[in-house]
């Protein structure tokens, strides 16, 4: 039974001051302040819009158009990836979504309003009543927490979406400048082939050289053309894999690269504590913690109202034109007569304990998530060092000392275009193993934080510029 209209003040304001009490307001920008935090170490500091309005859209593309007037820079790419990308602008949308839904286990449940009129000859009696679910107002201090620990999980994994976005536009950037230097490099490879595939023609021409040995020019010369066709395929791919990532469209997508990746540090990181500091600092590792943490709030609730599911407080008002009126109070109560709610809290247990496996499982997984990205990072720059401390310099001092003998005559023309194409070659794997350690370290970077997904590891290698081989 619902009744009550006319209330006493001194029985509405302990209700009016309770149901204030449990409001709470909006607040969808200290959210995205959180996530803008916790990104902040991995993204560069590059500040995150969220776009809700036209006018806020406008000033964002105007900037976007100015930093893409000049080369792109590592750091420009991942600002307008921020700015610009629509998958993360959806994405950050889940945080005002988490923060209404806060807001919403924030505040009790709406009471409920009856009014009835009956009569008895000349007696015209009315009845009138409100309720509110005492269940509601008992748990609302543990679904409040469990909301919060919802929002701050919808952060945790938002911060992750952010950062990585950062890394895969970072990877993104360093396979398309490289995709370029190795276009660049299989063009030198491709003349240096064509001219001795000329010169090789001519001297045929005039019995000077051999059908075999004019054959295998001419064969070289083919394969360095398919070479450089390959490689301008992977720089397309490797060019709209980028535009995707910063949401680039219309005349944007003629955006200008850079010639050349960065210089290869002198030494690597040493980190021996890395994989301390990931437990600190893992955002999966902290969601599966407060997902524990919220699924042991929400058993809890459960054995707080296993027997009150249904329990109401009722206030009645009833009047009649020839009785006095009659005022009072109801309780009601759901009787457990036949659930005693021994399968739900069963289930909850099973819950709970499922995700505490589930957490350890995320831990155990980080940990060695972290140890092989490290490793991995150690051996692309020990792989990278090597062709620049050892390689390169050691194929320059073979190219000098061929030109020193060409023209001492001591070898001819076929044998100094060869060795020119074996160290442009070079070179380029060279340049490969430079992209392996910048998409290394990027993941590493990425790997403190979260986990590192199989479409952001290290691509396959572009193709050489050319096959090795010399005349």
């Amino acid at each position: 039974m619902h009744r009550l209209l006319n209330l006493p003040m001194r029985m509405t304001a302990p209700l009016l001051l309770l149901t204030l009490a449990g409001c709470a307001s909006l607040a969808p920008e200290a959210s995205l302040d959180q996530v803008q935090r916790q990104s902040a170490e991995l993204t560069g500091q590059q500040q995150l819009h969220w776009v809700r309005d036209e006018e806020q859209a406008a000033v964002l593309r105007e900037r976007i158009d100015t930093l893409l007037q000049a080369p792109l820079t590592l750091d420009a790419a991942v600002d307008i990836a921020l700015m610009n990308n629509p998958g993360l602008q959806a994405r950050l949308f889940d945080l005002g979504i988490a923060d209404a839904e806060r807001v919403q286990a924030s505040r009790l449940a709406n009471p409920g309003f009856s009014i009835g009129r009956s009569t008895r000859g000349s007696e015209v009696e009315w009845e009138r009543g409100l309720h509110l679910n005492l269940a509601s107002v008992l748990a609302l201090p543990l679904t409040r927490r469990m909301a919060e620990g919802q929002s701050e999980q919808v952060q945790q994994e938002v911060s992750l979406a952010v950062m990585r976005l950062a890394t895969e536009t970072r990877i993104a950037w360093y396979q398309a400048v490289a995709a370029q230097q190795s276009l660049d490099y299989s063009q030198q490879v491709l003349q240096a082939a064509e001219a001795s595939a000329e010169l090789a023609r001519r001297m045929a021409e005039v019995g000077n050289y051999s059908a075999l040995q004019q054959a295998r020019e001419q064969s070289f010369y083919a394969e360095a053309a398919l070479a450089h066709l390959q490689a301008t395929r992977d720089l397309m791919a490797r060019r709209e894999q980028l535009i995707r990532l910063l949401g680039l469209w219309g005349g944007q997508t003629a955006l200008i690269l850079p010639k050349r990746l960065p210089d290869l540090p002198h030494h690597p990181l040493d980190q021996p504590d890395i994989e301390q500091q990931a437990m600190a600092s893992r955002l999966d590792v902290q969601a599966a913690k407060l997902a524990s943490e919220r699924l042991a709030s929400n058993l809890k609730l459960g054995r707080a109202t296993r027997f009150i599911n249904v329990l109401e407080l009722g206030l009645s008002n009833n009047s009649s034109n020839e009785e006095p009126v009659q005022r009072g109070v109801e309780v009601s109560v759901e009787l457990p007569l036949f659930d005693w709610s021994g399968a739900r809290m069963a289930g909850n247990e099973a819950r709970y304990q499922q995700q505490l496996q589930r957490t350890a499982e995320v831990a155990i997984n980080a940990r060695s998530q972290v140890r092989e990205r490290y490793l991995s990072y150690r051996s692309a720059w020990d792989v990278a060092a090597h062709y620049r401390d050892e390689i390169v310099p050691l194929r320059k001092r073979i190219s000098e000392e061929n030109l020193l003998r060409y023209n001492g005559m001591f070898i001819g023309v076929f044998d100094l275009l060869a060795d020119a194409r074996e160290q442009v070659q070079t070179v380029n794997r060279y340049l490969q193993a430079q992209r392996d350690f910048w998409v290394a370290q990027s993941e590493l970077d990425l790997v403190r934080f979260g986990p590192v997904e199989a479409s952001q590891t290290s691509a396959s290698a572009s193709p050489s510029a050319a096959p090795a081989g010399g005349h």
